[in-house]
């Protein structure tokens, strides 16, 4: 098996794997970069909204509370205060490599002032990456994914790596995920196809600490394919219509259509079961297709013309706001590996993300992960890869239906117990490397990976959601309508050894470090 080595193994090339590449090159370390898929790769080129930066001094105050009233009591604020602090050195140093920001920010959904920037009209994501990108001068792997990490010295050390010609070896002073969220755990989602929750599987078989799960962000207007259509059409005057016509936000919140996207989603799911369907209204918008031109060519190649009828809208799975618990540096807990991005649960984004936060947190957490393992490089000796949990991915189909059934924007607790029941029914089947070779087509080794980790996760997802009998954020269960008095995280942790083993979640208060 042939074997790579670097200082700094990065998981991952979406904004945050790619920002932390830079700021490791730039401090001399040998990086090397894995794109699980052909570049610009990840969820980062789909992100039609911007990034959301403090106007000034004055609104980082402002930002703060935005932040706070959308995560519903969840946000840790030390660390949403910390991040928000850090923000604008980023912006300046991305004006300062010339990137071609529009002059006037948008207010999105959830923000009470507008300071979300764009660039490329609605291509902020991919218009961002690419120009970082660019910038990169470290190898980067394209079609390679980690299927196991290596631990060596009591420290994780590097990966098993499969790409196109087999599996191969990346030795590492420290690893960095970035691999993104799970979306591809429900039926429709804005999630790429390898949104397969790698990092968090990886990282919980290793012994780090996932943390609640059970907040997923259903993104409340998709086209019927699950194109995202950008919730900044709302901020520029898109209405949103119910069946019968009528406009329908302003029975659910004040804020109408720019309310918070967990009371949108949840609107918009109710009137289309009360009324069979919901439309998305872009025609108030001046300047459409200029403004957003990717909106208008997914609308068309469904057949529908933006600027003759309202799109019709479903909410769809959008953002992870669980993960690996890391904490302000991105350490998970466990040395020699941090995490950044939508795979980390730093706590910045509570039950419910504020709109366009997500690009802020890969920006300075990929920074700070990057920085931060620079100081933790160790180079062991001799390490073993864990132990791979794999699935036929014959099996994904029906858990994606169950998923969508029980773990979608609205819940009830006997739809999440026999969701539980039938997860543990699935067959995942515990695999060493030296199986591996059974499979001939890395094709096919990677789609039973990436099933394994998808039944991982759900089984953990639906425990959580099942556990925590309150509706908050974007969880909402039905039979648990109202907040609990006191906000608290979910956590489940396992230490590494032989078979997967399912331990409880534990509820843990705000502002607790890492496990390890």
């Amino acid at each position: 098996m042939a074997t790579l080595t670097a200082d700094l193994l990065i998981l991952g090339a979406g904004i945050a794997g790619v920002y932390a590449a830079l700021a490791a090159e730039e401090r001399g370390a040998r990086v090397l970069l894995l794109s699980k898929d052909p570049l610009p790769s990840g969820s980062t080129p789909w992100a039609q909204g911007g990034v959301a930066f403090p106007l000034d001094e004055a609104d980082l105050e402002a930002h703060l509370q935005d932040t706070l009233r959308a995560g519903r009591g969840l946000v840790e604020e030390g660390v949403a205060r910390s991040i928000l602090e850090e923000a604008p050195r980023h912006w300046e140093r991305l004006l300062t490599l010339g990137f071609p920001f529009h002059p006037e920010p948008t207010r999105e959904g959830g923000h009470s002032r507008a300071r979300v920037r764009h660039l490329g009209g609605d291509r902020s994501g991919l218009f961002l990456l690419q120009g970082l990108l660019s910038r990169l001068k470290s190898p980067v792997l394209e079609g390679h994914m980690a299927v196991s990490l290596l631990l060596g010295e009591d420290r994780v050390a590097g990966a098993l790596v499969l790409g196109p010609e087999g599996l191969k070896e990346v030795r590492a002073g420290a690893v960095l995920l970035a691999t993104g969220g799970l979306g591809r755990l429900f039926p429709v989602t804005t999630n790429p196809e390898g949104a397969t929750g790698d990092g968090m599987a990886l990282a919980y078989l290793a012994g780090a600490t996932l943390r609640d799960l059970e907040f997923v962000q259903f993104h409340p207007t998709a086209l019927p394919d699950g194109s995202l259509v950008s919730e900044a059409c709302r901020g520029e005057g898109a209405i949103l219509l119910n069946a019968q016509g009528e406009r329908f936000m302003a029975r659910y919140d004040p804020l109408g259509e720019l309310a918070p996207r967990d009371v949108v989603a949840r609107a918009v799911h109710r009137e289309r079961e009360g009324t069979g369907a919901v439309y998305l209204d872009l025609r108030p918008i001046p300047h459409l297709e200029s403004r957003f031109p990717t909106v208008v060519a997914a609308a068309r190649a469904l057949g529908f013309d933006p600027f003759r009828k309202p799109l019709p809208v479903a909410p769809a799975a959008h953002y992870a706001m669980g993960g690996v618990k890391t904490d302000l540096a991105g350490h998970t807990g466990l040395p020699g590996l941090y995490a950044a991005g939508e795979v980390a649960s730093t706590g910045f984004h509570g039950a419910n993300r504020l709109a366009s936060n997500s690009l802020l947190e890969g920006l300075v957490m990929g920074e700070r992960a990057a920085k931060a393992a620079l100081q933790d490089l160790v180079y062991p000796r001799t390490v073993e890869p864990l132990p791979l949990f794999l699935l036929d991915p014959k099996h994904l189909k029906p858990l994606r239906e169950r998923m969508g059934r029980a773990a979608g924007v609205v819940r009830r607790g006997e739809d999440l117990a026999r969701a539980l029941a039938w997860c543990k029914g699935l067959p995942l089947e515990e695999a060493l490397p030296e199986d591996l070779p059974a499979f001939r087509d890395p094709r096919v080794l990677r789609a039973f990976v990436e099933a394994g980790h998808l039944a991982l996760l759900a089984r953990l997802l639906v425990r959580m959601a099942l556990w925590r009998e309150e509706s908050r954020g974007a969880h909402y269960r039905e039979d648990f309508p109202q907040e609990a008095e006191e906000a608290y995280h979910l956590e489940v942790h396992r230490a590494p050894g032989g078979g997967i083993r399912w331990p409880d979640p534990v509820r843990v208060p705000l502002s607790s470090p890492p496990k390890g």
